[in-house]
């Protein structure tokens, strides 16, 4: 989403990586790492199964304690890749269908708009549930056993946003409708199902399953703050959001689950089923199989992660057997502190792709900086009002009332945009946003209430300016 201006943070030792140039991502990470403002990182890359892992930085800012590889991240998106193996060993077992109704499963969509929606649209996001309702804001409480299968009812009774296998759209809601029909089919918790089927086989044992508690030695999420990051103050894990977010890992442990992804043997997933999950599910999905996302021309399959204080990605070329996973516990801002150019960096050198780039930075800039600088502008403009009273009052006629109306006309549409319509853009509320950047939901919300309140003051002082001159008039003629 968005990111901010950097600072200085004390390094630990990063760990050399066989697999690349000597030193060619450790030197480059010393130097993207302070200049994005992120605390630190860790990353791990895979070669052929063989993992290589290192980590720059601290667990929590000015803390003193360094980042490692086996430092376990709240790896967000990634998470509905482990989903998707778990339906894909269900339809192995022939317990499900790709392209069985979910109504088929779950009872709670046997009357529901979304009853005809299949297992293979929820992977794919091709059911019609659109970002914004993915983004929907959970009333449980984080640990609350039942709190999926709560979310997933209320789910049930929207309407898809659109006609069922006509559209791509990424949203949440696709994958706790997924982690609902493994506890159904299973008869057991997410968290049980990942961890014996999945991070126990693999031996990924700095990993876990977000169950609403605080674990000690997780990296903390860090926001961005007015050209600073602020560590959050919240460290709990959700339980209801595990299927689509809330898988706990490491770099050297997600590298591990890579490096299986690619290794054309049957384990957790026969080698068919991984492919499977690798290839365009549809038509209508020509970029996304399985709970990763595709790139033909590139002959990557990889996953972003975004939550909270943390960016996170996952990068594989199947055909060579490579990989490469890198964790920041620092999220990024829109323009300032970018931490898309790290992400890049380490990738690049990773796998020996060409550098994606971060085009349109200045335009970021300019958006976000606008925000920023305008509750200082609108404030100013309330100061000048109050300052050159005579002028505004000596305002008369249909121009005078233009430019007394027209700025509140303009700020109302402003406030709108700000508070309404941008988060919307970004598929949130205003309320998700501030949990990510909460520097520009707050910057948005002062724009708006400032703007408004300039353009009413003006109005204001031009009429108690007219309303004094009246009763001059009345004194004068009694």
């Amino acid at each position: 989403m968005v990111r901010v201006w950097a600072w200085w943070i004390p390094w630990s030792a990063v760990v050399a990586l066989a697999s690349t140039p000597p030193g060619s991502i450790d030197a480059f990470v010393a130097e993207a790492l302070p200049a994005s403002g992120a605390p630190g990182i860790a990353f791990a890359v895979v070669d052929h199964g063989a993992v290589e892992a290192g980590a720059q930085g601290e667990i929590l800012q000015g803390s003193g304690r360094a980042l490692t590889p086996d430092t376990p991240f709240r790896i967000g998106s990634i998470s509905k890749s482990f989903t998707a193996v778990l339906v894909m060993q269900l339809v192995e077992a022939g317990q499900v269908g790709l392209d069985d109704a979910i109504a088929r499963h779950l009872s709670a969509f046997s009357d529901s708009p979304g009853a005809a929606i299949t297992l293979r649209q929820l992977l794919s996001h091709t059911s019609g549930y659109a970002t914004l309702q993915g983004n929907d804001r959970h009333v449980d409480p984080p640990g609350s056993e039942d709190a999926l299968a709560r979310q997933v009812d209320r789910i049930a009774s929207w309407e898809p946003a659109y006609a069922p296998g006509t559209r791509w759209a990424y949203s949440n809601a696709n994958y706790l409708v997924l982690g609902a029909l493994v506890q159904e089919v299973t008869g057991l918790d997410y968290a049980t199902c990942v961890t014996s089927r999945i991070l126990e086989p693999l031996g990924m044992t700095h990993s876990f399953v977000a169950d609403g508690g605080v674990h000690e030695g997780m990296a903390v999420g860090h926001v961005p703050w007015f050209g600073r990051r602020r560590a959050l103050d919240d460290a709990r894990t959700h339980r209801v959001i595990a299927p689509s977010g809330g898988v706990i890992a490491s770099a050297r442990d997600t590298a591990r689950y890579l490096a299986v992804m690619m290794n054309g043997e049957d384990d957790i997933l026969r080698a068919g089923s991984k492919a499977r999950m690798m290839r365009p599910a549809s038509d209508v999905a020509p970029h996304y199989g399985l709970g990763w996302a595709i790139d033909p021309a590139e002959g990557t399959v990889s996953h972003t992660g975004v939550v909270p204080g943390i960016d996170t990605l996952a990068v594989m070329i199947p055909a060579e057997q490579r990989g490469v996973v890198v964790l920041v516990n620092g999220a990024g801002g829109l323009g300032f502190g970018e931490t898309a150019g790290l992400f890049d960096g380490v990738r690049a050198r990773a796998l020996g792709l060409e550098p994606v780039g971060t085009g349109g930075r200045w335009g970021r800039m300019a958006l976000s900086g606008g925000w920023f600088l305008s509750p200082w502008l609108f404030l100013a403009g309330v100061a000048w009002a109050g300052t050159h009273r005579a002028a505004i009052r000596a305002k008369t006629g249909l121009s005078g009332a233009f430019s007394l109306w027209f700025p509140l006309l303009m700020t109302l549409v402003l406030a709108w945009v700000s508070v309404h319509l941008v988060p919307r853009l970004f598929g949130v509320s205003l309320a998700t946003l501030h949990r990510f950047q909460p520097d520009l939901a707050l910057a948005m919300v002062a724009t708006a209430v400032t703007g408004v309140v300039w353009s009413l003051v003006r109005l204001g002082v031009h009429h108690s300016g007219r309303r004094g001159a009246s009763a001059s008039e009345g004194d004068a003629i009694g």
